[in-house]
């Protein structure tokens, strides 16, 4: 990371639930750009936003909800659950203007530490087509066996880090 400032995480609570829609609409450029009225395209990301917090909720429970900060001011989401055998990255997200300077990719590795002092796997679930499966592989993580390839999502597992 080029900026020698180091983010920090602390739970999102109520009062984060706006920055948290802004982040995540900000990764769907693609319901963005839909050819609708703006109070139509609106309530569709409302209802998009909804629907994944819910799915979070509901499959995950327990969840970790994080914002990450540079400097004491939200710059993205990081979430995260715990199992027995292994922790999972749940949704890593950064506003658009701080993608792409490495702060990904130490949140990442923070993430990577952090299920290593478990003893623990580290795994997540990223779209096929996502430039990310890219970074995700550059930094040791592989599709788990016995997958269906053909799915518009693929689990990667990075094994616990020594030392």
């Amino acid at each position: 990371m080029s900026d020698p400032a180091r983010p920090t995480l602390r739970s999102a609570t109520p009062d984060d639930e706006a920055f948290l829609a802004r982040v995540y609409v900000s990764t769907r450029p693609d319901l963005e750009a839909l050819p609708l009225p703006p109070d139509q395209r609106a309530a569709l990301l409302n209802l998009q936003t909804r629907a994944q917090e819910q799915q979070y909720a509901s499959n995950y429970p327990g969840a970790e909800r994080l914002i990450v900060e540079l400097d004491g001011v939200p710059v993205g989401r990081l979430y995260r659950w715990q199992t027995a055998a292994y922790q999972a990255l749940l949704d890593i997200a950064l506003l658009p203007q701080l993608r792409g300077a490495g702060l990904g990719t130490w949140l990442i590795q923070e993430e990577l530490r952090r299920a290593a002092a478990l003893g623990l796997p580290l795994r997540l679930h990223v779209e096929q087509s996502n430039p990310a499966r890219r970074l995700y592989a550059r930094l040791g993580f592989s599709v788990l066996d016995g997958q269906d390839m053909s799915g518009v999502y693929v689990e990667m597992e990075h094994a616990p880090i020594q030392g």
